[in-house]
């Protein structure tokens, strides 16, 4: 059999305190999460790619109102595995605040709080907006400044009468 005809495609498994996150959350969201990770696990769903700091990870939309978050990895699986890969769920949490993501840092043993890359870059300076050196003026030049002695006249630039 192939993946998605029964067999799954990855192993599962679960942060402990995402199952507690399961075991917590509306029993509407509980059962939708559930077939959405069987779905992950045979191969036929892919969470969105999480970017910048939680690079690496993805996430799922479990509700229609889109308020409910789950963050999982895709990683090796343990040696006595029949898989070769397996989807690690770190978090089920509502996004409200983005704390499933806040979460998801703390439980990675992230110090301080992950950004995406959109985060970063709105919060990066913009180069046009620093700084820059003044420009130098040109001096004037030599026969302007007093004292100095003044270039010949050419006859030629004088107008005749």
């Amino acid at each position: 059999m192939t993946a998605g005809q029964g067999q799954p495609a990855f192993g599962l498994s679960f942060d402990p305190r995402a199952l507690t996150d399961l075991l917590q959350a509306p029993s509407d969201v509980r059962d939708l999460t559930l077939a959405y990770l069987q779905e992950v696990v045979n191969g036929q769903r892919f969470g969105l790619r999480l970017d910048g700091d939680l690079e690496g990870f993805r996430k799922l939309f479990v509700d229609s109102r889109k308020d409910w978050r789950v963050v999982y990895g895709v990683r090796p699986a343990p040696a006595q595995s029949v898989h070769h890969k397996e989807i690690y769920v770190v978090a089920i949490r509502p996004r409200v605040g983005n704390d499933v993501y806040d979460e998801v840092g703390r439980r990675l043993g992230m110090t301080r709080r992950p950004l995406s890359a959109r985060t970063h870059a709105a919060r990066s300076r913009s180069p046009q907006l620093t700084p820059r050196a003044p420009v130098p003026r040109p001096a004037p030049p030599p026969t302007a400044m007093p004292g100095l002695p003044r270039p010949a006249p050419n006859p030629a630039h004088h107008p005749t009468r």
